[in-house]
């Protein structure tokens, strides 16, 4: 995987905490120079300029929706202060967050949106394993996400990551992330969640979904996680079509489990492609 796409990788699951450039580059397994001439080769952005322009989209999209606590915004973004936070948010945008929260749209802001890592290529597969999955109940955070916004993703992820290990009734330490309800212009809803006993004691801002009991084929993907949108591309453009099996209108998982790095995006994890005979 090359060295932008883990970068940007890096950045989408990381940018509410406080970053620098060598820490940006060592994730992407590269020195800060080749980041800095690589990354601005491929994105037009400097590294840390996208860094500050994917934290204060954030907040003005949290500001436009309607957040009551600005300053507990600015901590939650990694900024030490009310201050410090509107400083930066007007320099960026030319508005203060105050305003922007006022006004409740984002007409006239010029965000700066994830970059897309999907890769160019497919990637190479291995056989996979077939598995009869019973019903699963998931407890996570659900975005409703477009062609065009899925390298979101790890934001949504970089969100939920408190969560983990805190879910009441929490069963195991796996983690999935959750495809389900697309429709014929590529819209999707994506969840990050944990498996629970039930969904009584969840806390309300936790979408809650019954994956029901199906036959899966199960892949595993061995890469750096920003390679994954290929071993899919692999799977329903190789493997599917030449197979005895058709995708049947079910979640698709992604399974996580300890031995996956959330830090470092590596480690492997599985794809479960639900499946019936053709």
């Amino acid at each position: 995987m090359n060295p932008v796409a883990r970068s940007l990788w890096f950045i989408e699951s990381h940018y509410a905490q406080e970053l620098s450039l060598e820490q940006i580059a060592a994730a992407a397994g590269v020195s800060r120079f080749h980041l800095s001439r690589v990354f601005g080769m491929a994105t037009g952005h400097s590294v840390m300029a996208y860094v500050r322009g994917r934290r204060l989209s954030e907040a003005a999209r949290r500001l436009a929706s309607g957040a009551s606590d600005i300053l507990a915004l600015a901590l939650d973004l990694g900024y030490g202060s009310h201050e410090a936070f509107t400083r930066a948010f007007r320099e960026h945008f030319g508005l203060t967050p105050e305003a922007v929260r006022a006004q409740r749209h984002l007409h006239g802001i010029k965000l700066t949106e994830a970059i897309d890592m999907q890769p160019s290529t497919n990637i190479p597969l291995a056989s996979p394993r077939f598995e009869t999955a019973p019903v699963r109940l998931i407890a996570g955070l659900a975005q409703r996400l477009s062609s065009h916004d899925r390298a979101a993703i790890p934001a949504l992820w970089q969100r939920f990551q408190p969560y983990i290990g805190q879910v009441p009734g929490q069963s195991g330490g796996v983690a999935y992330g959750v495809i389900y309800n697309s429709d014929d212009d590529g819209n999707m809803d994506y969840l990050c969640g944990v498996e629970v006993s039930g969904f009584s004691a969840l806390p309300a801002e936790l979408s809650r979904l019954r994956v029901p009991e199906r036959a899966y084929a199960v892949f595993r993907h061995t890469g750096h996680v920003s390679g994954i949108h290929g071993t899919w591309i692999s799977i329903m453009n190789e493997w599917l079509p030449k197979s005895d099996y058709q995708a049947d209108d079910a979640p698709f998982l992604e399974r996580y489990d300890e031995s996956f790095d959330g830090r470092t995006g590596l480690g492997g994890m599985e794809l479960w492609i639900p499946i019936r005979a053709r």
